[in-house]
């Protein structure tokens, strides 16, 4: 996050750094860990997964609700953020 002073100026928005060893203070991180974890083990060699297999895991995580997001999808939060936007990202 080199650039994140340019990019929050950029998206109006705040940045936020989590303090080092604080896992509390990023709990939807941490919770998003333990769901990969249900699928790829810590340590798990993913040059051992084809893309498809990977996708099918990002797919499954994607389209789970999550208390977080008031039982949304991921996707359904990003699809909503996407078309809300007043300028387009990576422009």
């Amino acid at each position: 996050m080199a650039e994140h002073e340019r990019l929050a100026h950029r998206l109006s928005i705040q940045v936020f750094f989590a303090d080092p060893h604080s896992p509390w203070q990023r709990g939807t991180n941490e919770n998003t860990n333990g769901l990969l974890r249900q699928y790829l083990p810590k340590s798990t060699d993913l040059s051992t997964y084809t893309q498809r297999e990977l996708n099918a895991i990002a797919h499954r995580l994607n389209t789970r609700p999550r208390k977080c997001l008031g039982f949304a999808t991921p996707l359904e939060v990003y699809a909503h953020v996407r078309h809300h936007l007043p300028v387009a990202l990576g422009t």
